[in-house]
């Protein structure tokens, strides 16, 4: 397993936009599957992006709910995982967790402690 350490949640208005940071530790953590969920008040956590690999090809998922409108990316220099938020509404409003995997992202073995998010209206 790895160590998750999120950064960068806070207010904003409706339209505005974040970048969520994840810093990671662990040598072998470049090939580990990594993605962000979320938590709403009152809601289950749910998926929100990810990296993962399929052939030793990274793919790229996304809720439709933030299609075009974030994404994710890494750094592998810096161990780094973030994802970039646009056009941001208030129904996007959560706690948003980071998550790595060595299989399957949807399981993930590791997470963050999370990072709150609230879009004003």
């Amino acid at each position: 397993q790895v160590q998750l350490v999120e950064s960068g949640g806070g207010l904003v208005q409706t339209g505005g936009s974040l970048r969520l940071s994840c810093a990671a530790s662990g040598r072998t953590f470049s090939s580990y599957a990594v993605g962000w969920f979320r938590q709403a008040p009152g809601k289950e956590r749910e998926f929100v992006a990810a990296i993962s690999w399929s052939g030793g090809i990274a793919g790229y998922s996304y809720a439709d709910s933030v299609k075009g409108r974030f994404t994710i990316s890494r750094d592998y220099a810096k161990n780094t995982v973030y994802l970039q938020m646009n056009s941001l509404k208030p129904e996007d409003t959560a706690v948003y967790y980071c998550a790595a995997d060595q299989w399957n992202i949807h399981t993930p073995g590791s997470w963050g402690q999370g990072t709150q998010v609230t879009i004003s209206s």
